[in-house]
């Protein structure tokens, strides 16, 4: 078999090694999902502005796509809250009122993200992944998870309502409560109830009737469908939809179709920048789920192929009458838990969903919509998590302001506002941190080798000699700061004849960075000092040889600080320790 082929096509390296114990484990797994899957992909396809139908038919063809292409052996692929909100967003910008137009877009839209992040892996760009900020993302979801469950009220009061942003949303659900409709809000209230007791008590109630674990973890996560089924039958029975109860209506029968994105350049570019959004948070959420439930069992993923795996999904979404799927941390987790062995249990659960899309949808016809609004909102409160401001403002005080800005921006403007500034913010956090490197100045130890900041330590210096420890790799973004910083430290120091710049944490230097230790070095000369480095790293060491630096430096460039320090110290003393 061709190298290639394992490398792009993970089925083939954990298909070689498939048995009838993991087929086992892996179908009871997909049983659970399905089930839990059902009503989801039908209430996040509401949540998206879509018809019903289209979940489902974003849970089939995506789920085999990521079975071939990803490398989590637990991650559940398919509609979420998240990017069903963020759908919506992008979708209600273009001001489309056909149906038909909405459900095209939304198809062009999962193109756009798959043919994003497939490129992104080819291109081994998952590292991308590193630069946003994990607590901005969670005040994100936090602020994301509010405005999807209080967008959802309308459903469950039975009222129009809508809104870009919770304030516009609020004012609307407060200007129109007067047209609730009784039925409509028992129906919802009641369904919500439900839900948050079958999370908490449904399952140690069935274990103390005797059950076994495996067993009652299903019925549990049979929770939703139960809600589906009852209030599906009384609306039936009790003819509600005459008494202005929403209700599905009419979902087609059958396998996804065949679909196509639109090529309309004006679409494209209208989309582009949502699809980029989506394709990013979605990435970051799934990467985060499958490398944690992957460390469970001593496993690793690909972050490069896992941009392969979600954008084949998505494109397989896009040709299959979806919209934008991910990997979803709800799904995953319960995948993980009744014991899926490979990806193969997400092509499993694909399977039982393409069985409800051609045997069930004529049964759905009188399910209310506050049912799958109820689905909804018991789904997204777990994700809201205030904590993070708590410990963001214990540990650091720009982090904790980034993640107030992302939840206010969130809620207070609108979703793609929002996560458009949570990527900015995580990129400014990134460059102002590394752009104010620490440094220390540090003197030795006495009776040892090691050197220590002479702020924190009682350490032996010398007056003609000051070394300066850099904790950072020195690029565009902080070199002035190390000019700056030699400057401040040299001037007035009439003693000084050395300067020793300390590199063991320096791993790269940049054009900006070599040019900056020139000017160092000549102003350096200009006042008669002498500067050295020392353990410089090879890496590093290889780049100042490709320049003129080495050549022009009037110092030396020490192996150790140790041997730095016993050749140029003639009259150290102690110095205490700054309190």
């Amino acid at each position: 078999m061709p190298p290639f082929l394992r490398r792009y096509m993970p089925i083939f390296d954990w298909g070689s090694q498939y048995n009838r114990t993991t087929f086992e484990s892996d179908a009871l797994a997909a049983v659970i999902v399905t089930i839990m899957l059902i009503p989801q992909s039908l209430a996040y396809a509401l949540l998206a502005g879509l018809p019903a139908e289209m979940g489902l038919y974003a849970s089939i063809l995506p789920l085999v796509a990521y079975a071939i292409f990803g490398t989590s052996r637990a991650l559940a692929v398919g509609p979420v809250a998240v990017v069903s909100l963020m759908t919506a967003a992008a979708i209600g910008n273009l001001g489309l009122d056909d149906p038909r137009a909405i459900a095209l877009a939304a198809i062009t839209l999962a193109f756009l993200s798959g043919i994003f992040l497939t490129v992104m892996g080819l291109l081994k760009l998952g590292f991308i992944a590193n630069f946003l900020s994990h607590p901005v993302i969670a005040g994100f979801i936090t602020a994301s998870g509010i405005l999807i469950a209080t967008s959802q009220l309308k459903h469950i009061l039975g009222v129009q309502a809508s809104g870009h942003n919770l304030i516009e949303t609020v004012g609307n659900l407060i200007g129109n409560i007067g047209q609730t409709n009784l039925w409509t809000l028992i129906i919802g209230v009641s369904a919500t109830a439900f839900l948050f007791w079958v999370r908490k008590g449904l399952k140690p109630l069935l274990l103390k009737t005797g059950l076994k674990p495996r067993l009652a973890e299903v019925l549990t996560k049979a929770g939703p469908v139960a809600a589906v089924v009852v209030t599906t039958l009384l609306t039936w029975g009790l003819g509600l939809a005459d008494r202005g109860v929403a209700i599905v209506g009419d979902v087609p029968r059958g396998l996804p179709p065949l679909s196509a994105p639109s090529f309309d350049m004006e679409l494209w570019a209208a989309l582009f920048g949502s699809a980029v959004l989506i394709s990013i948070i979605g990435f970051v959420e799934s990467v985060s789920v499958a490398q944690t439930l992957a460390a469970k069992k001593r496993q690793r993923i690909d972050p490069d192929q896992e941009l392969i795996g979600l954008g084949t999904s998505n494109i397989a979404a896009s040709i299959s009458g979806g919209y934008p799927v991910t990997g979803g941390f709800a799904r995953s987790v319960v995948n993980f838990d009744a014991g899926a062995e490979t990806p193969a249990a997400g092509a499993f659960t694909a399977i039982g969903i393409a069985l409800a899309a051609l045997l069930l949808t004529p049964l759905l016809f009188f399910l209310p919509k506050a049912t799958l609004a109820a689905t909804i909102i018991v789904a997204v409160l777990s994700l809201v998590d205030f904590s993070i401001l708590k410990h963001a403002w214990a540990f650091s005080k720009a982090d904790f302001f980034a993640v107030l800005t992302t939840i206010l921006l969130t809620l207070g403007v609108g979703v793609e506002v929002g996560v458009s500034a949570g990527v900015v913010l995580s990129i400014f956090l990134h460059l102002y941190k590394t752009s104010r490197p620490h440094v220390a100045e540090i003197g030795l130890v006495p009776g040892t080798h090691h050197f220590r900041n002479i702020k924190r330590h009682k350490v032996m210096t010398d007056p003609k000699t000051v070394t300066l420890r850099v904790d950072e790799s020195l690029y565009f973004a902080n070199a002035r700061f190390l000019e700056d910083y030699v400057y401040d430290r040299v001037v007035g120091d009439t003693q000084l004849k050395n300067v020793v710049l300390n590199f063991p944490a320096v791993n790269e230097v940049d054009l900006s960075a070599l040019e900056s230790l020139e000017a160092i070095l000549h102003r350096l000369k200009d006042m008669d000092i002498t500067l050295h480095l020392s353990e410089v790293k090879g890496p590093v060491m290889d780049r100042l040889k490709r320049s003129h630096f080495l050549d022009e430096m009037n110092g030396r460039v020490f192996l150790s600080q140790y041997d730095a320090y016993m050749a140029l110290s003639g009259d150290a003393h102690p110095a205490e320790a700054a309190e």
